[in-house]
């Protein structure tokens, strides 16, 4: 039995894996899928159900350390062994640094975006260990290149990609992989539902989202670069060219990241 930990599993791109995995595994595949809301994670636990693949469904808020680490006892305790973690769960931001008065919120951005996939992989070494296992950690294209009005998240996923790069290579002699994935604009609800200046839930995204890669394809691409354990996945030519650029040419990469912000959004 392949057992794959997923967080954030509830919707969007974690959701959008586990189906995939579940209809791939034909039988054969074990998922713990993780999130917050219990009532959408049980919805795509019952999906994967029908597709053939044993679930666990277990409640984790990945800001909090303890429910990191009971996350990965419970599957243990269900299924005796880990094959692949992946680090999904996050949440988006949208705000320019001169509009934030109480930098509270940007510290749980934080514990969510990094400290959450730094707990479970943590909790998860000695299993992921004994089983040669993989190592996913979903950033983003804002975890290369940095984007205005975008500092907070921008900051928990560069955090994120300078830890798993780090920790590939202390895990390499073991015999588990690490795979960073880098969504650019993938078709979610993700920026509607993350962080303004207050604090508050945006309720509509800061991006120009035309072109939105959909969540199909991003899932696909996660799950082929980890079957074959990819050191990394950066999902779209524009943002191939952009980490490329941002070496040569870092002027045109800051005027192309202002441009991707909408109007309203944009300094003044």
């Amino acid at each position: 039995m392949n057992v794959i930990v997923i967080t954030g599993a509830s919707d969007g791109i974690g959701a959008e894996m586990a189906r995939q995995w579940a209809l791939r595994g034909k039988g054969g595949v074990a998922l713990v899928l993780a999130a917050r809301s219990v009532d959408r994670l049980e919805a795509v636990a019952a999906s994967c159900r029908a597709s053939g693949a044993t679930v666990l469904a277990q409640r984790c808020d990945v800001g909090v350390q303890r429910d990191c680490i009971e996350l990965i006892a419970a599957a243990m305790r269900t299924f005796g062994r880990i094959d692949t973690l992946v680090n999904n769960a996050g949440v988006s931001a949208q705000a320019l640094f001169a509009e934030v008065n109480d930098l509270a919120w940007t510290e749980q951005l934080m514990r969510i975006n990094h400290w959450g996939s730094v707990w479970c992989t943590h909790a998860a070494l000695g299993p992921l260990k004994a089983s040669r296992g993989r190592i996913v950690a979903v950033s983003s294209l804002a975890g290369l290149v940095g984007v205005p009005g975008r500092t907070a998240y921008c900051g928990s996923k560069f955090a994120m990609t300078g830890f798993f790069e780090a920790l590939r290579i202390e895990l390499a002699v073991a015999g588990v992989s690490v795979t960073i994935a880098y969504p650019g604009v993938v078709a979610t609800q993700i920026r509607q539902h993350g962080l303004n200046a207050q604090g508050l839930t945006a309720g509509s995204s800061g991006l120009d989202e035309r072109g939105a890669m959909s969540v199909e394809d991003c899932a696909r691409l996660i799950i082929d670069g980890t079957g074959s354990r990819r050191r990394e996945i950066v999902m779209t030519a524009k943002g191939r060219l952009g980490r490329w650029l941002k070496l040569i040419a870092p002027g045109i990469v800051d005027r192309l990241a202002l441009a991707a912000l909408k109007q309203e959004v944009r300094p003044r």
